[in-house]
């Protein structure tokens, strides 16, 4: 969150209290997640080692569609169309090759370069189902949740204003293919999403 100025506007538009405050946390948490929706700040603690895993491994899988016309990254901001200062950073995203050209403020862009976002769930898991709705909000064509917890893969598609109109869901062991709207018909394992199994979600760490 370092690029304070939008593109082709005046800087203030995008100040403001909370967006000042999101940056201050974030200077001060590495690693941590920071995120403002509906106007309010989220933070998202260091992800585990099997979450970072899962993120490879989905990126691999994405590979074809990391090409000149569309590109496969990770945490890259998202401006909210839904409050003046809101911002969400998807673990993993699908996005048009030509984003710099739509840079919106603070290192986030705008929905419409978003084909794809998908959230590999955390222990603050609500953050995950609460993004359904901006991220409808916003237009973008396809969400993907990976549910550790209940070891499931859910696949919305088709966004109206603060849904989503089409919901699949996967078990480990199934596959399924990614809509058009991605770029092309990209086959991903529910296991892949889902991340090494042998790890049991939640379990304690050591200090």
């Amino acid at each position: 969150m370092s690029d304070r100025a939008p593109v082709g506007g005046p800087g203030s538009r995008f100040h403001s209290a909370l967006l000042d405050e999101a940056e201050w946390i974030s200077q001060r948490l590495p690693g941590c997640r920071v995120e403002i929706l509906d106007g309010e700040i989220t933070v998202t603690t260091l992800p585990d080692a099997p979450h970072a895993e899962t993120l490879t491994d989905l990126m691999l899988e994405l590979i074809e569609l990391h090409d000149r016309r569309t590109c496969v990254v990770q945490r890259v901001g998202l401006w909210l169309p839904g409050g003046p200062s809101d911002f969400a950073v998807p673990d993993l995203s699908v996005i048009d090759g030509d984003y710099n050209n739509h840079l919106v403020a603070y290192n986030c862009y705008a929905p419409s370069v978003f084909r794809l976002v998908l959230e590999v769930t955390a222990h603050n898991y609500g953050n995950e189902r609460r993004k359904t709705a901006v991220y409808a909000a916003g237009g973008v064509p396809v969400y993907v949740i990976a549910d550790r917890a209940e070891q499931r893969v859910h696949v919305l598609t088709g966004p109206r204003g603060e849904r989503y109109r089409k919901r699949a869901t996967y078990r480990p062991g199934e596959s399924f293919v990614l809509p058009a709207a991605v770029g092309a018909p990209v086959r991903l394992s529910a296991d892949s999403a889902l991340g090494p199994a042998s790890v049991a979600f939640g379990a304690a760490r050591a200090p």
